[in-house]
């Protein structure tokens, strides 16, 4: 009898065709894609689990899925094999055996996201599908403040968008900057976990404080406020990458 294995591949993915991460009946997902791709290598079915369940439109440098199989392929073929079968929106890095006690999303230690936002006058053809576009000046270091004042481990309510499953609040930011490069403002989030949309709100709240419209401190109070309604507007998909998982 095959013993059974635990594997884990990290993904790539330009998600702005895709409804998400999550399977979804009627709609085309990531967790469709390589699922489909794996049943063609391995031959039997395959159900995945994901590090981070990105919402529509949200791109991933650095996801990471498990799946069990009792299949003998060595790790050094996998990635290849699966590679070659997905879109070419879709593509795998690596891949690895790991313990079958090994959770992909419960065991991870931080999760780094990448907002993006193209500050200029006009929208790009090449980056659109990356990036906020938004044309006005936005003052980079007031973002950087009002960052700052969201560092550590507090209750973010306030950032987290309707609908989600969880109960606890209480996460840890333990970075959270603000960079720009020319044209291209960027926001690094990590924390040891994120509320749902809360790295898309905590932009949309950043991008309020540089179009000058609150102080750098009025995200402190919002944040201690507790009340979604207070916050920003949550930022469109299309910017947001998830960049690393850690364990």
């Amino acid at each position: 009898m095959t013993a059974m294995r635990k594997l884990m591949l990290t993904v790539q993915y330009d998600g702005s065709d895709y409804a998400g991460f999550q399977i979804q009946p009627n709609a085309k997902t990531i967790q469709g894609e390589l699922q489909q791709a794996l049943v063609a290598v391995l031959g039997h079915p395959v159900t995945i689990r994901g590090a981070s369940r990105t919402d529509a439109g949200v791109h991933a440098l650095g996801q990471v899925v498990t799946f069990e199989s009792p299949s003998p392929i060595p790790v050094s073929n996998l990635a290849r094999a699966v590679d070659e079968r997905l879109p070419v929106a879709v593509g795998v890095v690596e891949a690895r055996e790991v313990e079958l006690e090994f959770d992909a999303r419960y065991d991870a230690r931080r999760k780094l996201y990448c907002y993006q936002i193209l500050n200029r006058r006009t929208s790009s053809p090449f980056i659109g599908r990356y990036a906020w576009h938004i044309a006005e000046p936005l003052d980079v270091r007031a973002m950087g403040q009002a960052a700052r004042t969201l560092l550590g481990r507090h209750d973010f309510s306030a950032f987290c968008a309707a609908g989600g499953s969880v109960t606890d609040m209480v996460r840890l930011i333990d970075r959270l900057e603000v960079s720009q490069d020319d044209e291209m403002v960027r926001v690094y989030v990590q924390a040891d976990g994120f509320l749902y949309k809360m790295v898309r709100i905590i932009a949309g709240t950043l991008v309020e404080v540089g179009r000058g419209r609150w102080e750098p401190l009025a995200v402190a109070e919002i944040l201690a406020s507790r009340d979604r309604a207070r916050a920003g507007p949550t930022a469109p998909g299309c910017g947001l990458w998830l960049v690393k998982v850690s364990y």
